[in-house]
Formats: structure tokens, C-alpha cells, sequence
């Protein structure tokens, strides 16, 4: 679909501009948002004449965007979810998820706005970029953990899928290691064949002492 855009849209183009979209991103985003009206001659006249208001308009946006980037911007977000020892998370954290985090602490997005290539599977300190305005981006922190507690230690830069973090750092604790050692030389082939050996040799032992 041809659409004349109303806004600067970030890799689309520049106000005024007529560009082709999908017609589902055309449908479900830039109409019913304001951010573009079909291309076709009353569209294009309407737009010349609503040019100054529509670039007024803009500049408000920008700058209400501007506003929640300065208290947003580089601010870090704890999100406990269950996982196990290796820091898979059981599920994910997505777009959803996000929008929903940002509005419990009381910004409002909305999910075309989260810059997110794939859902998150792991603990750890993820960087996420959040798209305010076309040229308005910021940057948070997500600190994904199993625990309240965990989420703390993290930000203090220790790593939760360690050996030290899953076992402890107590000395006497066992671990995998402890019972297999992986740069051992281990031919189960000449184990089984040896011991297939010792007890042929104990059958013959047993049929000289019953003869």
C-alpha cells in the first residue's frame, strides 16, 4: 500500500514522503496512529494544506518524547523469572512482557515501540532499545534473575550461571567434576573386554576345581 507519511518514520522516510508499506503495517499501525494517510490525490492536497500544522505537531511529540527519555534513558529494570542452573529461562521475555514492565513503573509504550530482534532466554543484564519518537530513542537495562536477591548480586557484576555461583564457593561441596573427570582417557571398549577376560578365567577356575 502507498501511504503519504504525516511523521518522520525511522528506514521509511521523512514527513510528506510517499512510500510503499505493507498493507498490514499500513492497517494496524501507521493509519490508525495518525502517522500516515493513504496516498492518493485528496490525501496528498489535504496534506500541503495541514503541512504547518502537522509539523507544529511533530515538534510537540518530539518533545513530550524528549521528557520521558530523560527520566527513561539508562534506567534498569528487575524481572524475576524461573530458570534453571545453566540461566535458561523456563519461557521467555518478550515485547508484551516489556510494555507491560515500563507501564508498572509508569510509562506508557506501546509494543511497535520496543526494539527487540528475539525474545529473551536468559539471566542476565539485557540492553533493550525503546523507540519514543522517530528520533527520540533510549536505551534500558533489563535484569533478568531468578530471585530479588539474585537480580542484586548480578548488578554487582557477578555471573549466576558459574560453577562458584550454582555450587558455592565451599571447598568440601562436590561437583559434576568430582565424579567424572573430562580430560580422562576413558576406552570403555578395553574395560568391558577385561573384564569379560577376568571372568572367563574365573569360570575355568571353577571347572578344574569341579573335575
Amino acid at each position: 500500500m502507498d501511504v503519504i507519511l504525516l511523521e518522520r518514520i525511522a528506514k521509511l522516510g521523512q514527513m510528506g514522503e510517499t512510500v510503499k508499506v505493507r498493507d498490514g503495517y499500513a492497517r494496524n499501525y501507521l493509519l490508525p496512529t495518525g502517522r500516515a494517510l493513504r496516498a492518493n490525490a485528496a490525501n496528498k492536497a489535504r496534506f500541503e494544506a495541514e503541512r504547518a500544522v502537522l509539523e507544529a505537531r511533530n515538534l510537540e511529540r518530539r518533545n513530550e518524547a524528549q521528557k520521558v527519555a530523560d527520566t527513561l534513558d539508562g534506567k534498569s529494570f528487575i524481572v524475576v523469572r524461573s530458570a534453571g542452573e545453566t540461566g535458561q529461562l523456563y519461557g521467555s521475555v518478550a515485547t508484551r512482557d516489556i510494555v507491560e514492565i515500563l507501564g508498572e513503573e509508569g510509562y506508557k509504550i506501546s509494543r511497535n515501540q520496543v526494539v527487540l530482534n528475539h525474545p529473551i532466554k536468559t539471566v542476565g543484564l539485557h540492553k533493550v532499545e525503546v523507540q519514543l519518537h522517530a528520533e527520540v530513542y533510549v536505551t534500558v537495562e533489563l535484569n533478568v534473575a531468578r530471585t530479588a536477591e539474585e537480580a542484586e548480586r548480578q548488578l554487582k557484576g557477578e555471573d549466576l550461571t558459574s560453577a562458584d555461583a550454582i555450587y558455592g564457593v565451599d571447598e568440601d561441596a562436590l561437583r559434576p567434576e568430582d565424579f567424572f573427570n573430562p580430560d580422562a582417557d576413558y576406552d570403555l571398549d578395553e574395560d568391558e573386554g577385561e573384564e569379560a577376560e577376568a571372568a572367563g578365567e574365573e569360570e575355568g577356575e571353577e571347572e578344574v576345581k569341579n573335575a
